[in-house]
């Protein structure tokens, strides 16, 4: 059987039917002929195997762009998360927090940094007005490899996989906990802009073909870099790594204010190598972290 999303995305699992939708927490098959999307999830042994080339079954912004110079290529991608996730409370950084449904990864963080003379080091926010990232109207864009990734909130995919509760299960992360997005803001972050100035001297970001000096001394927090940011216990509803329990379940859930996708997770789950969380080093650098990682 077939359950429709969109003109051309078919989700294939069995027992489903346009009056009983597809349970994403089990196995499925999800393939859009326009846009090229394979993505095959099987459930079995404890663990909840995605397969996918990560191809977005939806509508993009155009890539290349001004300000990301790289081109949507499929993928051959697998996932290896835990069917039944187990919580420890201990929020640990992760690169890439989760996947979604339709088998693209969700990557809030970036490569891109300002560096002073001083010292400091200053990782840069996707969402901000500093320096353009190329970011589409889902909040995503492209990694040299050609991996169309989530920086936030993915409209599209939202409009995609709604069922009309304000609830909408967008997605796994990899301690196996599940992903969800509010349609009415229900849960709120629990964080906000430090008021400390920041510090740093002759700084400037760097890319190929490009640089930008950027006034970093004395200079007030507004969300352009990671370290702008601090976690304040019970500010909001939900913890650290954007996550809280909800009918006696734990999960994450993305918002359109910062964090915007967790950068963390609270449950146990294969740790990556690639090397310390960003924005390490002298002065703000790393202050959200330290607060996440408490």
């Amino acid at each position: 059987m077939s359950h429709t999303h969109g003109d051309s995305t078919h989700t294939h699992n069995e027992g489903s039917s346009e009056n009983n939708p597809i349970d994403y927490f089990g196995s499925y098959t999800l393939e859009d002929e326009q846009y090229g999307t394979r993505t095959v999830v099987t459930v079995k042994d404890g663990k909840r195997i995605i397969v996918t080339n990560a191809l977005p079954n939806h509508q993009t912004g155009t890539f290349p762009n001004e300000g990301n110079p790289n081109t949507i290529k499929a993928q051959n991608i697998s996932y290896a998360l835990p069917l039944n996730p187990k919580f420890t409370g201990v929020a640990k950084w992760v690169r890439e927090p989760g996947v979604a449904l339709n088998g693209i990864k969700f990557e809030p963080e970036t490569a891109e940094v300002v560096v002073c003379e001083s010292g400091e080091r200053y990782r840069v926010e996707a969402k901000q007005e500093l320096i353009d990232m190329g970011l589409d109207f889902n909040n995503a864009h492209v990694q040299p490899t050609g991996a169309y990734h989530y920086h936030g909130s993915p409209t599209s995919m939202i409009e995609q996989f709604d069922t009309g509760s304000d609830l909408v299960h967008i997605g796994f992360a990899k301690d196996g906990f599940a992903i969800y997005y509010s349609k009415g803001g229900a849960y709120s972050p629990s964080y906000r802009l430090y008021d400390e100035e920041r510090e740093g001297e002759e700084c400037s970001y760097n890319r190929p073909g490009y640089q930008l000096d950027v006034a970093i001394e004395e200079s007030d927090p507004d969300g352009t870099f990671v370290s702008d940011w601090e976690y304040v216990e019970g500010l909001g509803d939900l913890d650290a790594c954007n996550g809280i329990e909800i009918d006696g379940t734990y999960a994450y859930i993305v918002t359109d204010t910062y964090p915007y996708v967790g950068r963390c997770l609270m449950g146990e789950f294969e740790e990556e190598r690639h090397g310390p969380p960003p924005g390490q080093g002298p002065s703000g650098g790393n202050r959200n972290i330290r607060q996440q990682r408490g």
